[in-house]
């Protein structure tokens, strides 16, 4: 009853025995796995797992598989692990955990434990699982966001993409630009719902540049990437209110409290750009992987459109729009970037004026914007909002407590393919890196609501990207079942089939009919602009 499902599964004969007794050897190459399973298993065996005499032994060596790849076999008296590197046996421990009872997921249980007779081997479809955790509109605490990486790793998922700036926040600690934090990460109170009243309660918080270290660190011995962040040249509020010469107003704002699209957006002055390229200096040394996202998205060009400023800056460049503005924007950050060893990530929008050749496509819109970005030889991550943004609600009626977008259930999760219809087939159909859903906070104030909606259909997506085409809802179904005592276990507060638990349910104003209509009518104007782009 495994999740995300294994290419391999069949039964042998067992079981395997978890004991005090138990011990565990491992390659020396391999030793950052075997810590990691000795870590997890030791609170609830009562035992260290070291070499020696004992009622069985965990094994886990090197073979020649996929650096992600592993087979698993358990029988009586041994449980081994052959991988081809340290992240297939990090994955082969996990699925090995699977095999246990749930209560091998609390912190002290009473043994001894059964794991049935298995052979499994297995290996990732796809290269890039990730999911987005935005920390800008609504703060995570660093416990918080470790705690949400431990259930990344539970799914075999390898990226966190970190929305870590936006109009309601800035979130990470700049040095050379101190205000940031001091000014940019406090709002003076927050929108409750997506029209609602304001709440009147100040909200914020950042983390200092040890904390993120400390994330990066964590999620790295989970073998997970940490892909930061930091929104421009729109959403930027937050930067602006800190320093308003960013801005193209010359009047002081503050960080926003309400949602939505704003219209403050940076300047194009040479001074804004050399400004973001010493907070991204700051950046590059925080986090070691080779993905940087700068956004791009949703940038209201109102501002720049009235600016006598940007007009002179476009006559300057010989531009002919505000599109070609923003285009020369990120082309900028991707040649600073790629000089620096490092590829720049965007949302779709950056193929409006013409992206950069290196940049890798973040596709939310549907998934046309995928089809476009990988026939014109980009990267592309499938981060279709239709299918894989977890903020949508899950169910129709006015309990559910973030009644925003069109109801996106478990089954719809389920169904996505992260290769768009239109590439199959076809040599650009391997530009799709993998997909990445999205934990978006606008409506999602604490940790507990992130359990909420982002549980079990985060495990329904997790097998979309690992596991081979052909799924099967019932089977899927079934083995679900058997997982969500291991989340109880844990203490994840996910949605259960019958709907939201009393403490779970929407306080306040109900949800109205018409926003989902809205979005279903906002949606239809994005995939009929998205066209436009490919010529």
């Amino acid at each position: 009853m495994i999740v995300p499902k294994p290419v391999t599964y069949e039964p042998r004969p067992g079981p395997f025995i978890l004991d005090g007794r138990t011990s565990l050897t491992a390659d020396p190459a391999l030793a950052g796995p075997a810590a990691w399973l000795r870590g997890e298993l030791a609170p609830v065996t009562g035992g260290e797992l070291l070499p020696g005499p004992g009622s069985g032994t965990i094994r886990l060596g090197l073979g020649d598989l996929p650096p992600e790849g592993y087979r698993l076999t358990v029988g009586p008296g041994e449980a081994e692990i052959v991988a081809g590197g340290p992240a297939g046996a990090f994955y082969g421990a996990q699925t090995f955990r699977q095999l246990l009872p749930p209560a091998v997921f609390r912190r002290a249980a009473a043994g001894p434990f059964e794991a049935p007779g298995a052979y499994v081997e297995d290996a990732p479809r796809f290269a890039w699982r990730g999911c987005l955790l935005d920390v800008a509109r609504h703060f995570m605490t660093k416990h918080e966001v470790l705690r949400f990486i431990d259930l990344l790793a539970l799914h075999k998922l390898n990226v966190l993409h970190l929305h870590l700036t936006d109009d309601q926040g800035w979130r990470v600690e700049i040095r050379r630009h101190p205000r940031l934090t001091e000014t940019g990460s406090w709002r003076r109170e927050s929108q409750s719902g997506w029209n609602g009243a304001m709440d009147g309660r100040p909200h914020g918080g950042y983390y200092t540049q040890d904390d993120i270290r400390e994330i990066v660190a964590y999620a790295a011995r989970r073998h997970i990437m940490v892909v930061p962040e930091i929104d421009l040249p729109g959403h930027t509020q937050a930067a602006i209110a800190a320093y308003p010469e960013l801005g193209n107003l010359g009047t002081p704002l503050e960080v926003r409290t309400t949602w939505g699209v704003g219209v403050n957006v940076l300047n194009a002055e040479e001074s804004t750009i050399a400004f973001f390229q010493e907070v991204l200096e700051e950046v590059l040394e925080l986090f070691p992987g080779p993905y940087v996202s700068i956004g791009g998205d949703e940038c209201r060009k109102d501002q720049w459109r009235e600016s006598p400023s940007a007009r002179r800056r476009m006559e300057e460049l010989g531009l002919r729009d505000e599109e070609e503005l923003q285009s020369w924007i990120v082309h900028r950050f991707e040649e600073w970037l790629s000089a620096r060893g490092r590829r720049l990530v965007g949302w779709d929008e950056i193929l409006e004026g013409g992206p950069p050749p290196g940049a890798v496509v973040a596709s939310w819109r549907g998934d046309l914007g995928a089809v476009i970005a990988a026939e014109r030889g980009h990267d592309v991550v499938n981060c279709a909002n239709t299918s894989l943004y977890l903020d949508y609600r899950q169910a129709e009626g006015e309990e559910e407590p973030a009644p925003f977008g069109p109801v996106l259930t478990l089954e719809d999760v389920y169904a996505f393919e992260p290769v768009p219809e239109a590439l199959r087939g076809r040599p650009a159909a391997d530009r799709v890196l993998g997909a990445q859903c999205g934990v978006w906070t606008e409506l999602i104030d604490s940790a507990r609501r992130v359990d909420y909606m982002a549980f079990p259909r985060l495990a329904a997506f997790a097998e979309t990207v690992w596991s081979p085409e052909g799924r099967d809802l019932a089977d899927f179904s079934d083995r679900l079942a058997a997982h969500l005592p291991r989340l109880d276990a844990i203490g994840v507060e996910y949605r259960r089939a019958d709907g939201p638990l009393p403490w779970q349910r929407r306080p306040g104003v109900p949800g109205r009919p018409e926003d989902a209509e809205r979005w279903r009518a906002k949606l239809a104007a994005w995939t009929a602009n998205l066209p436009q782009i490919s010529t």
